[in-house]
């Protein structure tokens, strides 16, 4: 309960025989066992999402090789219009990533800001709607492929005075031991001379200083990232709400392959703004409040991508990301993961137990999720426990079966567990009571396993003051 006194009511659904999975494209992969929601207060929610999520320590995050060559890469757009060779992984929410990206940059074919939304539904059936392909330009490695059919002339074959050439992985061993010398004669030449303490400009770069990194005062694109409620009631909401819609129409499309009805304006006003989460203000809470948010993400005065965030009492939980597909290569799917971490780390300075970035579920056997792991130091809960458990203790286990118990305490069991079922609170015609209360009324009523299996799931904090709504 709120502290304004609203309550949170849910439905439960048990189950059912399986549908197809948008990750690994099996026909009866995907179960739902859960809830929907009519209405969320954040702490219930809150507290729900600790029955089984995944967490990133967001203050404590440093970022790998992979993330800070994705800010470089999106730096260098922005400052000079350098466009990547594209190469597709997997990223924020199956987004692209930069693993695998080819460093090598091309000056876009055209400009991908002009875009007409009147448009958009034409792109599925158009042929020339593709602009990241189309006119693609030629790189340095074309031109060498072109040059080098010229047949050589003959030559004298080997200089006999110079060194014989060397394996690269020769060449790699020699250049490592090489370092662990010059590492050790440097520690010994510590302990004899101690150096004074390092100075805080020679501390690790934070991820904000990558972020703003080589960003002149007048680049040649403009990035704005804006935070606006998701109501509409909200004049900056109702303002960029059309153009929203269209973006995420033109990257269901393209990106997954949906069917324009599929991703019309009602599907997107139902799967990304009518949240049930209920906006709320706490005294030691962030300054924007809590609640259901679209971080727009401006290039040059137009919208380029969104990320769905929820704000809680102790997270930022990211739930989706949609962007432009002509900026694909840049990434967007690892930069705006970044940024939200980053975000959480702003919010945490206003409101101190607000610490950690939620990226949802972590599916180890499901490679377009994995990457969700690289984001690090971060936790899985353990399925039988409800105890977090840093992931690099968790993988070995998760590399033998793809469900295991992660809790290494054999002893350990649920401590929320719900001890009475009777005191689950049931909203029944209006009513709240009870459920021994319901059951009484509800005779005879074959409902008992149901309430069970959704007390096992909230656990007993919430079972005692979220209302289970029933018939």
């Amino acid at each position: 309960m709120a502290a304004g006194g609203s309550l949170s009511i849910v439905e439960y659904f048990g189950g059912d025989d399986g549908y197809r999975c948008g990750y690994c494209k099996h026909e009866n992969g995907n179960f739902s066992h859960g809830m929907w929601s009519h209405t969320m207060t954040v702490q219930d929610y809150q507290d729900l999402i600790d029955r089984g999520w995944r967490r990133c320590h967001a203050l404590n995050f440093h970022p790998s090789k992979t993330h800070k060559k994705t800010l470089k890469k999106v730096n260098r757009f922005l400052s000079k219009g350098e466009m990547p060779v594209e190469k597709h992984d997997e990223g924020h929410e199956g987004e692209p990533m930069d693993s695998v990206h080819e460093e090598g940059v091309q000056p876009p074919p055209q400009d991908p800001l002009k875009i007409d939304h009147s448009e958009v539904q034409d792109i599925s059936t158009s042929p020339d709607t593709d602009t990241t392909n189309s006119a693609a330009p030629t790189t340095p490695r074309d031109d060498a492929e072109k040059t080098t059919n010229v047949t050589p002339k003959p030559g004298k074959g080997a200089d006999p005075n110079r060194p014989l050439c060397r394996k690269a992985k020769d060449l790699r061993k020699e250049r490592r031991l090489q370092k662990e010398q010059q590492k050790q004669q440097e520690a010994v030449s510590s302990s004899v001379n101690p150096a004074p303490s390092k100075s805080a400009s020679n501390q690790p770069k934070s991820l904000e200083g990558f972020i703003t990194e080589s960003l002149p005062s007048d680049p040649l694109h403009r990035l704005e990232v804006r935070l606006v409620p998701v109501s509409f009631e909200d004049p900056d909401f109702l303002a960029s709400y059309e153009e929203s819609a269209a973006l995420y129409a033109r990257y269901q499309m393209t990106v997954h392959g949906d069917a324009p009805y599929e991703c019309g304006e009602s599907q997107f006003k139902r799967f990304l703004c009518d949240s049930p989460l209920e906006a709320e203000t706490a005294p030691d809470g962030p300054d924007v409040g809590y609640g259901s948010f679209h971080q727009q993400y401006w290039l040059d005065g137009t919208i380029v991508a969104v990320g769905v965030l929820d704000i809680l009492p102790s997270c930022v939980s990211s739930v989706y990301l949609y962007y432009h597909p002509d900026f694909s290569s840049l990434s967007l799917g690892t930069y705006s993961a970044l940024r939200e971490i980053a975000f959480t780390r702003q919010l945490q300075q206003q409101s101190p137990k607000l610490a950690y970035y939620y990226l949802g579920f972590y599916v180890h056997s499901c490679p377009k999720m994995r990457y969700k792991g690289q984001y690090r130091p971060s936790d899985l809960l353990c399925p039988e426990t409800y105890t977090w458990v840093p992931i690099e203790r968790c993988i070995p286990r998760l590399d033998i079966s793809a469900y295991s118990r992660l809790n290494e305490n054999a002893q350990a069991g649920d401590a929320r567990a719900l001890k009475e079922l009777s005191r689950v609170l049931v909203l029944h015609r209006r009513t709240v009571m009870p459920y021994a209360a319901y059951a009484r009324k509800r005779k005879g009523s074959n409902d008992e396993k149901e309430v069970e299996q959704y007390a096992s799931l909230v656990g007993q904090t919430c079972a005692e003051r979220i209302l289970l709504y029933r018939a």
